[in-house]
C-alpha cells in the first residue's frame, strides 16, 4: 500500500485541466457529463467539482480512512499526515503558513470564530468596527451579536448603485476608537474586487485589525494575505471546486494565540483536570472534535488543480464571460444591470433586475429551461435594500464556464421578457 505523501504526490498529474489550461477544463467536472443540457451560472452559490477532487476523497475513505492524531498505529498516522500536509498547502495557497490556518466547516464559522476572538479581546465599550453595507449576513451578523455584546459600535461604509467603495468616505469614518474594518473582498452582488491593500494601510495607522471575508475572491482571483496585508481571511472549501463542509480561517499567529476558542471539547485540549482545562496551540485549539478530514484533503486537490491552471487564468476567464453577459444582458429591454456593466476589478458575478417580473419567476423559467441562476437577495438583504431592489437576478462564473453559455442566458431571458411579461409561460 503506497503512504499518504505518496498519495499526494500521485493526485498533482491528473486531468485536462491540468495540461491543457482553462479551454479544456471542463471535461474534468464530471457534472457536465451527467448533465449535458444543462448551463450552470450559480457558482457564487457553490462551484462543481473536477473529478480529481471526487476521486481524492473516495480514496481516502477507502485507503487511509482513520481519525486524526489519535490513534497510535501505521494508517491513523497516514490519515495525520494527509490532514496536516494538507493544511501546509491549502496555507501555502494563500501565501500562509501551517500554523496561521484553521480548518472551520464553512467560511460563517470562520467568519463568527474571528468575530468572537476580536470582539473578547480587543473590543471594550465605546470601540467601534467598521464595515460596509454590502456585507454576507455571515460578515455582519456575528459582528452584530458580539458588538452588542461587548458594548461596541457598528459603523458602516455606505456602497452604492455603482458598486465602488469610496476610499474617502473609509478615511473620514476610521478612527482611534476603530479597533476592527471587516470588509468583503469581493461582493457576491456587484462581485467587483474591493481595494484591501488601501484599506489595511488606513486601518493599521490606528491599530485596527483587517477582517477580510474571501469567500468569492479565493475562488476567482489570486489573493496572497501577505501582499493584501489582511490580519484574518475567510473562505469556503466549496466555492472554489472543493467538498462542501470544509472552510478555512486565516489570521495572524499573534492574533490566533490571543483569542479564546469559540467550541470546546476533545482535540483542543492541552491538560483536562476536573477543576481545569488548559487549551492546546493554534490551530488546534479552534478545531474541537472530530476535524473535516476527508474534506480537508479533498480541498488541498482542489487548490493543486486550480494552482496547475493558474489562478490568473481563472480570473481572466471569469473576467471576460462576466464583461461578455454584461454587453449581451445590458442590451436586453427591461433588464438592469446591478453594478458597472463594464470596466473595474471584477470575479464572475453578474446581477441584475428584470423589469415587469418577479425574480423568482424569472429564475424558474430560465430553469425549466435548463439555465441555473440565483434568485433572491444573496444574503445581503441590506445592500439591496438600501439600492431600493427586493432582490435581484445573479449570473455567476467559473473556469468551467463558456461563452456558448452567455449567449444561451441572454437568449433565454428574451424568451423570459416574451413570455412572462405577456402572463405566458
Amino acid at each position: 500500500m503506497s503512504s499518504a505523501s505518496e498519495f499526494i504526490i500521485d493526485q498533482t498529474n491528473s486531468g485536462n485541466g491540468d495540461s491543457g489550461g482553462i479551454s479544456a477544463c471542463r471535461a474534468d467536472f464530471p457534472f457536465f457529463a451527467a448533465n449535458p443540457y444543462v448551463t450552470y451560472l450559480d457558482s457564487a452559490a457553490t462551484a462543481h467539482k473536477p473529478r480529481i477532487v471526487l476521486d481524492t476523497i473516495n480514496e481516502f475513505y477507502t485507503r487511509f480512512n482513520s481519525n486524526v492524531h489519535r490513534g497510535a498505529y501505521p494508517i491513523a498516522d497516514e490519515a495525520s499526515r494527509l490532514f496536516e500536509d494538507s493544511r501546509r498547502e491549502i496555507a501555502a495557497f494563500i501565501g500562509a503558513t501551517r500554523d496561521e490556518v484553521v480548518f472551520t466547516k464553512n467560511a460563517t464559522e470562520a467568519l463568527n470564530i474571528a468575530a468572537y476572538g476580536i470582539c473578547a479581546t480587543r473590543i471594550s465599550p465605546g470601540d467601534e468596527i467598521l464595515l460596509t453595507n454590502a456585507e454576507h449576513h455571515a460578515n455582519l451578523v456575528p459582528w452584530q451579536e458580539y458588538a452588542a455584546r461587548h458594548g461596541a459600535k457598528l459603523v458602516f461604509i455606505s456602497i452604492g448603485i455603482d458598486g465602488n467603495l469610496d476610499l474617502n468616505e473609509v478615511r473620514t469614518k476610521i478612527s482611534s476608537r476603530t479597533k476592527a474594518v471587516v470588509v468583503t473582498h469581493c461582493s457576491n452582488v456587484f462581485g467587483i474586487l474591493n481595494p484591501i491593500n488601501a484599506i489595511a494601510e488606513l486601518s493599521h495607522k490606528v491599530g485596527a485589525v483587517v477582517v477580510v471575508d474571501g469567500a468569492q475572491s479565493v475562488a476567482h482571483v489570486p489573493v496572497n494575505v501577505m501582499e493584501i496585508d489582511c490580519d484574518v481571511l475567510a473562505f469556503s472549501g466549496h466555492k472554489l471546486g472543493g467538498p462542501t463542509g470544509i472552510g478555512v480561517l486565516y489570521a495572524k499567529q499573534s492574533l490566533l494565540a490571543e483569542w479564546p476558542p469559540l467550541m470546546l471539547g476533545g482535540g483542543m485540549v492541552d491538560v483536562v483536570t476536573l477543576e481545569r482545562t488548559t487549551y492546546a496551540p493554534a490551530p488546534h485549539r479552534f478545531e474541537a472534535g472530530t476535524p473535516p478530514i476527508a474534506e480537508a484533503i479533498g480541498l488541498a486537490t482542489a487548490v493543486r488543480y486550480l494552482s496547475k491552471i493558474g489562478m490568473n487564468k481563472v480570473s481572466q476567464h471569469c473576467h471576460r464571460l462576466r464583461a461578455l453577459a454584461a454587453d449581451k444582458i445590458g442590451s436586453l429591454p427591461g433588464i438592469q444591470i446591478i453594478g458597472p456593466k463594464i470596466g473595474g476589478n471584477h470575479g464572475g458575478i453578474l446581477s441584475f433586475v428584470f423589469d415587469g417580473a418577479h425574480n423568482h419567476d424569472v429564475a424558474w423559467f430560465c430553469g425549466d429551461r435548463g439555465v441555473c441562476l440565483r434568485a433572491g437577495s444573496h444574503c445581503a438583504h441590506p445592500l439591496l435594500t438600501s439600492l431600493g431592489f427586493d432582490g435581484s437576478l445573479r449570473a455567476s462564473f467559473y473556469l468551467y464556464s463558456t461563452e456558448q453559455e452567455v449567449h444561451r442566458l441572454a437568449t433565454t431571458l428574451a424568451e423570459a421578457s416574451d413570455s412572462l411579461r405577456k402572463g405566458t409561460k
